[in-house]
C-alpha cells in the first residue's frame, strides 16, 4: 500500500524526479510506501515531506493508481494537497534527484513515470490534447 500527493498551485504541479525504483530517473508525483500503523493521509504527508522538504496540508483522495514494481503490483492512493506555507519551495530529499513545481503545460514534455500522463488526464489534472 502506497500514498502520494497531487499538489497543483498557480497552474503548476509538484513533481519529483525519482532516485530509486520504480521509475528511477523519471518524474512522478511525490509519494511512497505506507508504514505499519500509519494512515494513508499521514503516509502521503510524510513521503511528500521526505521527497520535497515541504509541509503539505492533505485533502481528499484524487484517485488510485496501480504501479508495477518488478514482480510486485503497488496500489497508490493519491490525495489533493497544498503547501502549508505558500512561500516554501521544494528541495529534493534523500530519495529524489529533483523536486519542483512544473507548469501544467510543460508536464507532458518531461520523462514521466509509466502511466502518469494518462492518470493525470483521467483525473482532470492535465488536458488531453490528442
Amino acid at each position: 500500500m502506497c500514498a502520494g500527493v497531487v499538489d497543483v498551485e498557480d497552474g503548476k504541479l509538484l513533481l519529483v524526479r525519482r532516485k530509486n525504483a520504480p521509475s528511477a530517473g523519471r518524474w512522478s508525483l511525490p509519494g511512497g510506501r505506507v508504514e505499519q500503523g500509519e494512515s494513508l493521509k499521514a503516509a502521503a504527508a510524510r513521503e511528500a515531506a521526505e521527497e520535497t522538504g515541504l509541509v503539505l496540508e492533505i485533502g481528499e483522495p484524487v484517485g488510485t493508481a496501480e504501479i508495477h514494481a518488478g514482480d510486485q503490483l503497488l496500489y497508490v492512493t493519491d490525495f489533493s494537497a497544498k503547501r502549508s506555507i505558500a512561500s516554501s519551495l521544494p528541495l529534493a530529499g534523500d530519495d529524489a534527484l529533483d523536486a519542483r513545481f512544473v507548469a501544467l503545460g510543460d508536464v507532458k514534455s518531461l520523462e514521466l513515470a509509466d502511466g502518469l500522463e494518462r492518470w493525470l488526464i483521467e483525473h482532470g489534472i492535465l488536458v488531453d490534447d490528442d
